[in-house]
């Protein structure tokens, strides 16, 4: 019988078995590395994603009907707010007329749309206590509680009745 042997003997007649063993075992390894690095660089086909995205797209569909749920309503708003008669700013007073408004509390009232002494004197001392908080910490020192009256005295053409008052007045109170 004829038997198959690997001759592992070198010239010199040393053995280099383990040697040729540990060089095709770091082969193999140096492949395997290899091979899982080509594989995350240009995404090998093996193995391949299953996840199941059937939830994750009905649950996209359902945002999607409600957001175009929620666009027909801002639409319908829209239209409401157009609808809405706009102030007429063209009658402007004078707001520095008022104890305790000075030129740059006239431009942030201005701003959020009160133009004339009847708009003034009919706003909400909460609302202009919002416009004056909302200016910064340096308007906190002003108090609106007097304005409406003031202005209502203004629109009234109760100019003198509004001069005696304001005497009495420090900074509006």
């Amino acid at each position: 019988m004829l038997l198959l042997q690997i001759n592992t003997t070198a010239c010199d007649g040393s053995d280099v078995f383990y040697t040729w063993l540990m060089w095709l075992l770091g082969a193999f390894l140096l492949g395997l590395i290899l091979g899982w690095i080509l594989k995350q660089l240009f995404g090998g086909s093996g193995g391949g994603d299953t996840t199941d995205y059937s939830a994750k797209i009905r649950g996209l569909e359902a945002e999607l009907d409600a957001c175009r749920k929620d666009k027909s309503k801002l639409t319908a708003a829209a239209a409401a707010f157009a609808a809405i008669p706009k102030v007429d700013d063209s009658v402007k007073d004078d707001y520095t007329k008022i104890e305790g408004i000075g030129p740059k509390i006239k431009d942030l009232l201005n701003a959020e749309g009160l133009w004339s002494f009847k708009q003034l004197s009919q706003a909400a001392e909460s609302r202009m206590q919002k416009v004056l908080d909302a200016a910064g910490p340096a308007y906190t020192v002003h108090n609106p509680k007097t304005w409406a009256e003031q202005a209502k005295m203004a629109d009234e053409g109760k100019w003198d009745e509004l001069h005696k008052w304001q005497e009495e007045l420090k900074g509006g109170l």
